[in-house]
């Protein structure tokens, strides 16, 4: 960032001297790069510093920028332009002024996810020609051309306040219409540099009624330029993503001063600001009318949040003895307005800065500003040692639990193709779902989704087994999905299984199975009381069935439809699960019970009952243990039978009921009045008839 020691002690009070202002801005992280010296025609002398700025302080992209990190690290004060333009009611912002029948112009958003806000201002009558030499020379230091007294202007203010801005031709604009758009694939496009380009569609773009007039965030357009035979100009003032606007200056091989801030991105609310002071300077300078209210087009994105600091972590991590006030006063400083309650200190962090989400950012704050001189360098490291953390341990002890069942640990990229992730948006309520990175309809087939489900890339991983003849294939994954309900972003950990499947039937067991034993690993016996699995039905699943914790839905196993299969590519069935892993991390650490060996033998009776088909084993073994008989030990599957002479629609299932008497042997007559109530209890919840 080029700075004008000039300028930028126009919004210092008192003003720095060079080397002040070098060696000042260098301590609080932004080094001296470099200088030069522009030499005005007056014979003035006017120094300009390089100043390196990182890449997520976009906010100091700018001359304020600067002056505000000098500002708070001399204690000066910061001297802002003064808004002399009038105030518009909300009444007044619209598309058109009172005393005309149609609008100046039209403005409309078709892309408000990488284009959150639109704004234009229409200025009528303006005479473009030479920029006084102030605005020269000042652009003139910092290395830009002088162009005309309007296009100076955006440039002018894209320097002071670091929104980039841009000035239409409103004549040369078809219908008079500004339409936020995606580009059409293959679509022509003439900068003003008078480069020639092709655009894809992913590529974001202004165009007029026609055809593109700018490549949004990087470079305007040939056609509507503002030139010497242009009389009213739409000026813009937006806000575009910064992903978009850096994949698209990549893809070109187009750049400018506009890209370069939107691509570490800029404040939100400056939007405003900038497009008034903009109006403001050009109508000073080119003349002209500039008409009431402004073009709005989206909203501005909502930035308001707050941040807390310990102020003792603040002193641990970086080795001081910092009073709290002290921290406070360093923060206040910075314009992010502290609380100070308790030995926390809370900020309501500025729209303009983008990069404070973190305690250890307001930390860094304060190193920055205490000054990383003031930081003692020790020779010894002190190493503090503690234990593993439950979730730490209760994680290894799953993972260990699913490789012992012969799963393999897979690890895949958390980005998927829209067309994989779609069909596993899960059901929040009666909320809206979407993809974390949902765009145009168009388009979510092709376009990267933050997975809302591990399951899909598990099915990617087993199609690529399948092309390299591997059976027997069983995987896991520990990993976070993300979704996005009614504009509000959701992050779950998860952990997703999946095994070849043969025998459908034996491998539900088996996975039911392997996670009763997950359970018993993290929480003990105990835990599996806890566990529950419910049979519903799933579209993504031919045989499904709810994960329960505690009575609460939390994930699903099933047999992957023909439908999921063949969309996948599979010619293999498949067996799925997936369950939150939070639920089953708090079920670590295990609660043992410890008892006797049992001194007398039990009594085993097997039984086979005949039930309707619908009927699942979740239902037979809540119906026996609702009885409660006083001596049964266990309640065990055996196995399940369809067919003659069975009638269609039922099925016999076999199970297996252990009693015993702790303290003598049974006799078969004391367990036949217990196995009888369980019998009828049976008959009695599920239908059940004793198979004989």
């Amino acid at each position: 960032m080029k700075a004008s020691l000039d300028w930028l002690n126009q919004y210092l009070n008192p003003p720095g001297e060079l080397e002040e202002v070098s060696a000042t801005l260098t301590a609080v992280g932004f080094p001296d790069d470099g200088r030069h010296e522009y030499a005005r025609a007056d014979g003035s002398i006017d120094p300009v510093i390089d100043f390196e700025v990182t890449s997520n302080r976009g906010d100091c992209l700018s001359h304020i920028g600067l002056a505000r990190e000098m500002a708070a690290a001399t204690d000066r004060e910061l001297v802002l332009p003064i808004d002399t333009l009038p105030e518009v009611s909300e009444g007044a912002r619209s598309e058109h002024t009172e005393d005309e029948d149609e609008p100046p112009a039209v403005v409309e958003n078709e892309a408000t996810d990488i284009c959150p806000l639109y704004t234009a201002r229409i200025i009528r009558g303006v005479s473009v020609g030479p920029s006084p030499d102030w605005l020269v020379q000042r652009l003139e230091a910092v290395g830009l051309r002088a162009v005309n007294n309007v296009v100076d202007v955006t440039n002018y203010v894209l320097h002071e306040m670091g929104q980039p801005l841009h000035a239409f031709d409103l004549d040369r604009l078809a219908g008079r219409r500004i339409v936020v758009r995606r580009a059409n694939r293959g679509e022509a496009f003439a900068a003003i540099d008078g480069s020639q380009h092709k655009l894809g569609s992913d590529m974001l773009v202004i165009a007029d009624a026609e055809k593109p007039v700018a490549v949004a965030g990087v470079m305007g357009g040939l056609d509507t330029e503002v030139g010497e035979t242009t009389t009213d100009i739409l000026l813009e003032s937006a806000i575009f993503a910064p992903l978009s606007v850096r994949k698209t200056s990549r893809a070109l091989k187009l750049s400018s001063d506009s890209s370069y801030r939107f691509e570490r991105g800029v404040d939100p609310r400056g939007v405003e600001r900038a497009s008034r002071r903009a109006a403001e300077m050009i109508v000073e300078l080119a003349g002209g009318e500039l008409m009431q209210g402004v073009l709005e087009a989206g909203a501005v994105p909502h930035t308001d949040h707050e941040v807390s600091m310990r102020a003792d972590r603040c002193n641990a991590l970086l080795g001081l003895q910092l009073a709290d006030e002290d921290m406070a006063l360093i923060l206040d400083r910075l314009g992010l307005s502290p609380t100070l309650d308790g030995g926390t200190i809370t900020c309501a962090v500025p729209s303009f800065r983008l990069d404070l989400r973190r305690e250890v950012d307001l930390i860094e704050e304060v190193a920055r500003h205490h000054g990383l001189d003031k930081i003692a360098i020790h020779e010894k490291i002190d190493i503090v040692t503690r234990p593993p953390q439950d979730e730490i341990i209760a994680r290894r002890r799953l993972n260990e639990a699913l490789v012992a069942h012969g799963y393999h640990e897979a690890v895949t990229p958390s980005f998927l193709p829209g067309k994989h992730a779609e069909p596993f948006l899960p059901t929040l309520g009666s909320g809206n779902v979407t993809g974390l990175m949902g765009v145009s309809e168009d388009r979510r087939k092709t376009d990267p989704w933050l997975r809302p489900s591990v399951l899909p890339s598990l099915l990617t991983c087993r199609k690529l087994n399948q092309d390299r003849g591997n059976a027997g294939v069983r995987l896991f994954e520990n990993a976070a999905v993300w979704v996005r309900c009614d504009g509000q972003e959701f992050e779950r950990n998860v952990v997703a299984l999946l095994a070849d499947a043969d025998d459908p039937q034996f491998a539900l067991r088996d996975i039911k199975g392997t996670l009763h034993e997950a359970v018993a690993a993290l929480g003990g016996d105990a835990a599996l009381a806890r566990l529950a699995f419910t049979p519903r039905e799933d579209p993504r699943y031919s045989l499904a069935a709810a994960v329960t914790i505690d009575g609460n839905d939390h994930g699903h196993l099933g047999m992957a439809s023909q439908d999921l299969l063949e969309h996948f590519g599979l010619q293999t069935p498949v067996v799925l699960a997936e369950v939150d892993r939070d639920p089953l991390s708090a079920l670590y650490p295990p609660s043992t019970e410890i008892g006797a060996l049992p001194r007398f033998p039990g009594i085993e009776r097997d039984l086979s009952i005949i039930v309707d088909e619908a009927v699942a084993w979740q239902q037979i073994d809540d119906a026996i243990r609702g009885v409660a008989p006083a001596l049964l030990e266990a309640v065990s599957f055996l196995g399940t039978y369809r067919g003659k002479p069975i009638a269609r629609g039922r099925k016999s299932v076999s199970l297996r009921l252990l009693f015993r008497d702790p303290a003598r042997t049974l006799r078969h007559d004391a367990v036949d009045p217990q196995v009888a109530a369980i019998v009828a209890a049976l008959a009695e919840a599920v239908g059940a008839e004793l198979r004989s």
